[in-house]
């Protein structure tokens, strides 16, 4: 016996330190959020009611037709008198925009988010190891992100990326590339910078679907901070749980339901369909197929599986495949889909909150109607969308700020992040809350006021006049009138 003990001893041994080696290996990998900062635009920036008429009235190529298309559009929309515009729209210089206005609306955003991060966390730049930024409209030469380390003097080994064209689910796409990195580089620091121009890409031209993007978007974005060093870990407020993205641009329809083109006139915007609401609901059905047994408990899982086959009517021979899909998040026949969105699945039961991209009205709808949320779960979403507006990659931030304000988030909750962007990607993320928060970041000047009664935008109330019907025999003439 001592033999053959002495005999397994080094077996035992290589096991115990191959085990402990896999351990501390995957303690390095995980990812940690340190900090987040949203962007807070000058007061004078504000975009109130009588602001964005005079934007609109400036265009006098709009005929009546799309200036009810507007003011219905706008009513609509969720969104406030409280949101911010570019200068070089507030100013009128939106047909003939310049660099150098571009690089002072980005260079705003970037470099306050930095500053106010890097003096909360109290890291060096010098300390960042990896740069991932992110803006879908602006790609110049060098690089944003070479802007970035020039301004902050970071170090020459520094791995720096820059995204673009990636929608509004791009900071998530950032996040993806730092904790890919965070696999192989140990001990670093990363951050990912979303923002997006929109003063330079203003559309000024009448095609109707082209003329939501100025209705729905607005200036914002966000700089995240995160770490996989031990050492840190105790300074981290999320910690990234789960990540998946899902590519949907094989799909034409959903691929030209959110695309920058030009109209008949030469004017370029950005286009959005009515087959974006659809496009994001297939992607996403596709996206929860592979997260939802990451994240779910396995008898709400069951549960659907049962609620499934008695209403599809599904043969004996038909659910095994089903089951083994649905636990494996894949599909393994094409007769039976896992229709996950409409289909009784209760996220709920996994996630504590869930956190909706708040890109327009119709975008949280669909997805409050399809995962069945309450009110309560689409409030962070609804009223980000009212005092912020859609502001891109950035706009998840702001949800999340509005929870972390409210102090909902308490320690070892679950956040489950909902990203939709152009090309089409459904980019989600799941988060556990390292420790109560309850910090009113970029909300603290307003968060008392929220949610309001009611969030009717005043629009209405001010220019309801234009839809009355004896204005169809009248020619308009705008410059004339006084706001």
């Amino acid at each position: 016996m001592n033999l053959l003990f002495l005999c397994l001893l080094p077996f035992l041994f290589y096991s115990f330190f191959s085990l402990l080696k896999v351990i501390l290996q995957r303690r390095g990998q995980s990812c940690y959020m340190l900090a987040y900062e949203c962007f807070m635009p000058p007061e004078d920036t504000k975009l109130n009611t009588d602001s964005a008429v005079k934007i609109v009235l400036r265009n006098r190529k709009l005929r009546l037709e799309e200036l009810r298309f507007l003011l219905k559009t706008i009513v609509s929309s969720g969104i406030g008198e409280n949101t911010y515009c570019p200068r070089t729209v507030l100013e009128g210089r939106e047909e003939c925009p310049s660099l150098k206005d571009t690089y002072e609306e980005i260079d705003k955003i970037m470099f306050d988010t930095l500053d106010n991060m890097f003096q909360k966390i109290g890291i060096s730049p010098s300390e960042i190891d990896i740069l991932v930024v992110n803006v879908s409209l602006f790609s110049p030469a060098p690089s944003l992100a070479a802007r970035i380390i020039n301004r902050y003097k970071m170090r020459e080994n520094v791995k720096a990326f820059n995204l673009t064209g990636m929608g509004c689910s791009a900071s998530v796409v950032g996040i993806d590339v730092v904790q890919q990195l965070f696999k192989t580089c140990k001990n670093s620091v990363g951050i990912v910078v979303s923002t997006e121009s929109l003063g330079a890409h203003w559309y000024c031209g009448t095609d109707k679907k082209m003329m939501l993007s100025n209705c729905l978007f607005r200036s914002g974005g966000c700089s995240m901070m995160f770490t996989n060093k031990p050492s840190l870990k105790g300074r981290a407020i999320l910690k990234l749980k789960h990540m998946e993205r899902t590519q949907y641009g094989a799909d034409d329809e959903a691929y030209n339901c959110c695309m920058q083109v030009e109209d008949e006139l030469g004017y370029s915007g950005f286009r959005l369909t009515k087959s974006l609401v659809k496009s994001a609901a297939q992607a996403l059905t596709v996206n929860l197929q592979a997260m939802a047994p990451k994240i779910l408990p396995v008898w709400e899982m069951v549960r659907f599986f049962f609620a499934s086959v008695r209403y599809s009517g599904m043969k004996k021979r038909e659910m095994l495949p089903f089951l083994t899909g649905l636990f494996l998040g894949e599909n393994k026949t094409k007769k039976t889909k896992v229709n996950l969105l409409g289909g009784g699945l209760n996220f709920k039961t996994g996630i504590e909150h869930i956190c909706v991209h708040p890109g327009g009205r119709a975008v949280i709808d669909g997805v409050g109607k399809g995962l069945r949320l309450s009110e309560y779960d689409l409030e962070p979403a609804r009223m980000a969308l009212h005092r912020w507006g859609n502001t891109s990659a950035g706009g998840l931030w702001y949800v999340l700020g509005y929870m972390e304000a409210k102090k909902r988030l308490k320690k070892g909750d679950r956040i489950l992040m909902f990203g939709f962007g152009a090309g089409f990607k459904c980019n989600n993320c799941v988060w556990e809350v390292m420790r109560d928060l309850s910090h009113t970041n970029v909300w603290k000047d307003c968060i008392e006021s929220y949610p309001p009664e009611n969030i009717i935008n005043p629009f209405k109330e001010k220019f309801n006049w234009i839809n009355d019907e004896y204005l169809s025999f009248v020619r308009l003439d705008f410059s004339t009138m006084v706001f």
